[in-house]
């Protein structure tokens, strides 16, 4: 059965396609993420998402960071049911985006007429730091969401069993990931990113 698939593709290991497979998750759940955060929102449904995401912020490093943790995880976990974690996962990422829009609206706008007073060296270790959260939980999600098509492809072949494994190590992967991104984050919060 020919699809028309690529060259690209059809000489690929299984390997390389999966890697393929979650770049292109992970540039689709960053492209979803914008759209989200573009969805107007009134100031009042900013400012309830906005509380609703600093209440955790008061948490002792230890509480906070579990608590991340346990936000994510199951989220990354709902990712690899197959075919639907795919559709949950671009779901969630267009909520977060939905949840980003609304933090930088209240921000800007309580921020508005004062002078910003970051140096720039803190503006580049909040950056990194951002960026770093950023990457691990996004690469966590775009494993999720590319092992749920592998699994979905792997039932229709009927031969799942295969793939169980995989499932396993790469959701120990994304639990690992998900857990230094955790404490990363806990970490820039206490540091007031």
């Amino acid at each position: 059965m020919n699809l028309g698939y690529p060259s690209f593709w059809k000489n690929a290991s299984t390997r390389r396609k999966r890697l393929y497979l979650c770049a292109l998750f992970f540039v689709v759940a960053f492209l979803v993420t914008i759209a989200g955060a573009f969805v107007p929102l009134s100031a009042s449904e900013s400012q309830q998402i906005y509380n609703r995401i600093n209440q955790t912020r008061t948490q002792a490093p230890v509480q906070l960071a579990e608590s991340i943790f346990l936000n994510n995880f199951p989220l990354c976990l709902g990712m690899f049911i197959p075919l639907f974690g795919a559709v949950f996962g671009l779901f969630v990422m267009f909520s977060t985006g939905i949840a980003l829009g609304a933090e930088l609206r209240v921000e800007s706008a309580s921020n508005v007429g004062s002078t910003p007073t970051i140096s720039p060296s803190t503006a580049i270790l909040a950056l990194f730091v951002i960026g770093l959260v950023f990457l691990i939980e996004y690469v966590s999600y775009a494993i999720g969401m590319s092992e749920s098509l592998w699994l979905f492809r792997r039932l229709m072949q009927r031969r799942w069993q295969l793939e169980l494994k995989d499932a396993a190590i790469l959701i120990g992967i994304c639990a690992v990931l998900l857990t230094i991104g955790a404490i990363i984050e806990t970490l820039g919060i206490g540091a007031g990113f």
